[in-house]
């Protein structure tokens, strides 16, 4: 099974067995030809596609049906699926076909593998897709290198270059599809449950760098500990929120910087850190709840029509995206509601609360200190609130009416990745802003965990004592995450 927690080496030993072992593979093919020969009609197979399923066609020109499907559905539009994405695709179309219930021929499938196992990757518009019969354009643009046609990405994946001469250079020749062959290319999910994917696995690393990053911000801030006690949490027992008091709980441990406050006298700190339990909470129960929807897609067969065992071909919809939809449009809110909330921590820690230079430099008026990062943070949180319009309540027919209700999921995946671009960015903000407010508490330590993230930033990134050009270190902060300590139960 493919698992969100572990996704690319699952992946690497799902393609490893399908190199060797194409037994499911040739069992549903032996279906498939079965029909063939029993004179009926089949859709997918001795059909057209979509509106035009009742057209049948000659035994002599079903090679030609499957190239002219893939030809045809090529027309996405738009700047390319990045090409880590792009390789997910790949991969989880061949374990999805692998698992035998699409009826794909072995050379067809063996064609996929050999792709996969040259690191030739597909040039994929990332607009065209509805979501629904899965996402055939850009999955027509992935498979269209098969047979000799379409475009890779070049080798330092900076541009595209032509399919067929990469797979000259190669020795790799184009293969000829037959019967089903393109339609168990082209109908699935895998641009958005590879879009999901990426994300959901990105997703995990963020949810337990936010919890860091509102530790570093409560102790800069000289916050109270209290609204992460453990009973105020027991009786509201949400599993996120439970997990994200005990992670800050974790981190604050044998903090210097809160024992010298302890008796301070402050009754109630704002929002951003009193509740961090409540809103980073719901956003992991949510995150948790999307990662295992789409898990059960990166196991799933999505192709129509479906080839059983007993001889059954079977059409249905599968291949709908409507629960990958709802998903990430859900995850989508999640992963802003933690920028949101960071946003508010930068803001705090500009104000000059409790012995903190305002904008986080002491001499200000010839400098600038912070104040423009957090702007940043909020040009992104703001763009967020309008990515994060959720694209699964809309639908629009298509095929002349005969795909009458759509996903739009792939909309969702798009903008689901844009909004987990903006997260990282306005997380590396608060990371910069809470480091620095951090060095004027000392001689005192934070809690070890707050310690050693701390220490992690500074070995690449200095205090800052005048005006510098910011955007380097921002970049540094996104790409520290991964590896961030663990947070107790995070």
């Amino acid at each position: 099974m493919i698992r969100i927690t572990r996704l690319y080496s699952d992946l690497d030993r799902s393609m490893e067995a399908l190199r060797s072992d194409h037994d499911a593979v040739d069992r549903s093919r032996e279906v498939v030809l079965l029909a063939m020969a029993d004179g009926g009609t089949h859709y997918g197979i001795n059909t057209g596609f979509g509106v035009l399923a009742d057209k049948r066609i000659g035994d002599e020109q079903l090679a030609e049906l499957q190239q002219n499907l893939l030809l045809s559905h090529a027309c996405g539009v738009g700047d390319p699926v990045p090409p880590e994405i792009a390789r997910l695709m790949l991969q989880l179309k061949i374990h999805a076909l692998g698992l035998g219930q699409s009826g794909i021929s072995r050379p067809t499938f063996r064609q996929l593998l050999t792709f996969e196992k040259h690191a030739l990757t597909p040039w994929v518009p990332s607009r065209g897709s509805v979501g629904a019969s899965g996402d055939l354009a850009p999955l027509a643009h992935l498979c269209l290198p098969l047979i000799g046609r379409g475009e890779v990405w070049n080798e330092t994946e900076t541009g595209k270059k032509d399919a067929a001469d990469a797979m000259r250079l190669l020795g790799i020749e184009p293969v000829r599809l037959k019967a089903k062959d393109g339609l168990a290319l082209i109908n699935g999910t895998q641009m958005m449950a590879a879009y999901g994917a990426f994300v959901l696995e990105r997703a995990l690393v963020l949810q337990k760098e936010a919890d860091i990053l509102a530790a570093m911000s409560l102790e800069a801030l000289q916050g109270s500990a209290a609204p992460f006690d453990k009973r105020i949490h027991r009786i509201r027992p949400h599993e996120g929120q439970k997990s994200v008091a005990a992670n800050i709980r974790k981190l604050l441990e044998h903090s210097e910087i809160m024992d010298s406050h302890r008796d301070c006298g402050k009754i109630q700190d704002p929002y951003c850190l009193r509740c961090v339990p409540q809103v980073h909470g719901a956003s992991r129960d949510a995150l948790a709840y999307a990662a295992r929807t789409i898990e059960t897609e990166l196991n799933s067969v999505t192709d129509n029509p479906l080839v059983f065992e007993n001889g059954d071909i079977i059409s249905g919809g599968n291949f709908h995206g409507q629960p990958l939809a709802l998903a990430m449009d859900f995850a989508a809110i999640a992963l802003a509601e933690l920028a949101s909330i960071s946003e508010r921590r930068t803001y705090l820690l500009l104000e000059g609360h409790d012995g903190l230079p305002k904008l986080l430099m002491k001499d200000t008026g010839i400098n600038s200190g912070f104040m423009i990062p957090q702007y940043t943070a909020a040009a992104l949180v703001s763009e967020n609130k309008v990515l994060c319009h959720p694209a699964s309540v809309d639908s629009i027919p298509t095929s002349l009416g005969q795909e009458d209700h759509v996903s739009m999921g792939s909309i969702s995946a798009l903008k689901l990745f844009s909004v987990l671009r903006n997260v990282e960015r306005v997380l590396a903000v608060e990371f910069l802003t809470a480091a620095q407010a951090l060095d004027f508490r000392a001689p005192l330590k934070p809690g070890e965990g707050v310690r050693v993230a701390h220490e992690l930033l500074r070995k690449q990134i200095g205090h800052a004592h005048h005006d510098y050009e910011v955007r380097n270190d921002l970049d540094a902060c996104a790409d520290i995450p991964d590896h961030l300590p663990d947070a107790g139960s995070a």
